[in-house]
């Protein structure tokens, strides 16, 4: 339990682990090696991760976004993003002859070969997730004819099934674990037969931010959750805040977006943010309350996070290829701008 405040009462709760997980640190530096190697313009179908900073900044060094592949020029190459893409989207790069590097996040792609499995098994699979999300999107695509999205546990009561003894359920990797178990638990008191993944689908870090936020929330009057609109992980952690205890919750991509009527009353802050975002916001969130009075920083942990995952195939490759024998795998900190230089990238 975090210690009360002292003095004038003004502390800060920050969250560990909090920011970039594996699969984020992966998609980036992967952006960040296909610039380095091959130059400038590298297309990335979709955003690389769901982080307007992020890709705001990899634009800047000469990343191309688009969102579908026919936007891509026939031979160029092209990423794919964290979020993984379906079989259909594959086809789509091999008719265009697209050179394809894949930065799905291994986690995701285990939840695509769980589809692949139970739809071979002529199993209809209940996917829980967001309908719409690049996610949700590229799983269901494994397995178009076998998968239906179910939303919420509301969803979860209405949803009709094919056959109630041929069910499987998977998940979004980013949502929340409570709300996910709660879908499940709808699910199975309507269909007994329901099989379960063949390990947990949420990823650890998910897991583990939802944890640290549940720990502080209910001691905390406002959490400012760091991430962008579109990061379903980042989110999920206001929810979490709100619904575990926290008197306020709020998601902003930058300080400055905070509002100041927020502190109103507020004598302890909760900080996190959500699996892809760069270390260089928090502190500037940091900094901006302790602008304002709130230089107590206490640390709420959680978990310890050392997972790394390999650079695609493709970038492993040419590195070798160029006599780089380049092992590192984490984001370069230095290569995301400074608070100067934000407004350059708005």
């Amino acid at each position: 339990m975090p210690a009360p405040p002292a003095g004038d009462g003004k502390r800060v709760l920050l969250a560990a682990p909090r920011g970039y997980c594996a699969g984020v640190d992966r998609a980036v530096v992967t952006v960040e090696k296909a610039l380095e190697l091959y130059g400038p313009p590298v297309y990335v179908r979709k955003e690389i991760v769901h982080n307007k900073h992020v890709v705001r900044t990899l634009e800047k060094r000469g990343a191309i976004f688009v969102d579908q592949t026919q936007e891509v020029p026939e031979g160029a190459r092209v990423i794919f993003s964290a979020h993984g893409v379906s079989p259909a989207v594959h086809a789509e790069a091999a008719a265009l002859q697209l050179q394809t590097i894949d930065a799905t996040c291994p986690l995701v792609t285990k939840v695509h070969r769980e589809a692949i499995r139970f739809a071979s098994e002529h199993y209809t699979i209940l996917l829980v997730g967001h309908t719409g999300h690049e996610e949700v999107e590229g799983t269901a695509g494994e397995a178009p004819d076998n998968t239906i999205v179910v939303e919420s546990p509301a969803h979860a009561a209405e949803v009709e099934v094919p056959d109630p003894e041929r069910l499987a359920w998977l998940s979004q990797t980013t949502l929340s674990v409570d709300e996910t178990m709660q879908t499940v638990a709808v699910l199975r008191a309507r269909f007994p037969h329901l099989q379960d993944p063949p390990s947990d689908d949420i990823c650890y870090a998910t897991q583990n931010r939802q944890v640290a936020v549940k720990q502080m929330a209910a001691d905390c009057d406002l959490m400012i959750v760091v991430g962008s609109q579109n990061s379903s992980n980042s989110k999920r952690l206001v929810e979490v805040a709100l619904e575990y205890g926290s008197r306020d919750g709020h998601l902003v991509d930058y300080a400055d977006e905070i509002d100041e009527s927020w502190m109103d009353g507020v004598r302890t802050v909760g900080v996190t943010s959500g699996a892809s975002v760069p270390e260089v916001l928090v502190r500037e969130v940091l900094d901006w309350l302790a602008a304002r009075g709130y230089e107590d920083v206490s640390a709420v942990t959680a978990a310890q996070e050392s997972l790394l995952f390999s650079l695609p195939t493709e970038i492993r490759r040419d590195l070798k290829a160029a006599g780089r024998q380049d092992a590192k795998l984490r984001h370069d900190p230095g290569s995301v701008p400074v608070a100067a230089d934000h407004d350059s990238l708005r």
